[in-house]
């Protein structure tokens, strides 16, 4: 699948490199966030986008295209609870439910549970399963365990490993050697984004059980020097 230049400039944005509008025009900003971005993922520092670089951006053909609720996910990258509170709260709204107000409450299980209910009407979500879909650790309930994958649901603990509090997102990418994990989620900074979190905290990675394939492989990326989430509340 081709990608276009606001796929492009939307998978920077959310890598946090500045493409400028988010408006479908390449121009000098985009080419300055490409050469970046590469820059701090050890390639080679020039604007030129080939397969290893979309791979990198999690916009490879085998990862985000096959993965329904990642597509759906990254169409919302950047929207913020605050900033954008209209727009979010329609599309948390969209699936026909919503925990409630995104500026009160935290949303991240409400985000997820939109995203899958869109792309896959029929899974047994935890709200189908008597529990409640807006409490992230309820999320382990889901379709069945899997190792780390890209497009994995991920669950979190928030304040103590025993405690109730968590978080839940998608599983974008893996920093193996710094024990880092690039979730798409959110709730994070109070907005849609990707962010690394720390795998001390993870308790688990689900898939959706009628998903009837694979997760695809993801790309190992370098989070050297890159911020570690610690609001998600």
């Amino acid at each position: 699948m081709t990608h276009t230049t606001k796929d492009l400039q939307s998978a920077l944005a959310a890598a946090r490199f500045n493409p400028g509008p988010i408006d479908g025009i390449h121009g000098p900003k985009t080419d300055a966030a490409i050469v970046a971005f590469k820059a701090a993922q050890g390639m080679r520092a020039r604007p030129y986008v080939g397969p290893l670089t979309l791979e990198a951006l999690g916009l490879s053909p085998d990862l985000a295209h096959d993965v329904p609720w990642m597509n759906e996910a990254a169409k919302h990258i950047g929207l913020h609870e605050v900033t954008h509170f209209a727009k979010l709260s329609a599309f948390l709204r969209s699936d026909g439910k919503a925990l409630g107000d995104p500026r009160k409450l935290p949303w991240c299980g409400d985000f997820v549970d939109t995203c899958l209910r869109l792309t896959l009407p029929d899974e047994p979500r935890p709200g189908a399963l008597g529990v409640n879909p807006y409490l992230a650790r309820n999320w382990m309930l889901l379709g069945h365990g899997t190792p780390p994958r890209f497009g994995a649901v991920v669950v979190f603990w928030r304040g103590s490993p025993r405690g109730l509090s968590g978080h839940v997102g998608f599983a974008v990418a893996w920093d193996a050697a710094r024990r880092r994990i690039k979730v798409r989620g959110g709730n994070q900074s109070n907005s849609v984004s990707d962010a690394w979190l720390d795998t001390s905290r993870m308790l688990g990675c689900r898939v959706p059980a009628t998903y009837g394939k694979p997760l695809p492989a993801w790309p190992g990326l370098s989070s050297k020097g890159a911020e570690i989430s610690r609001d998600e509340a």
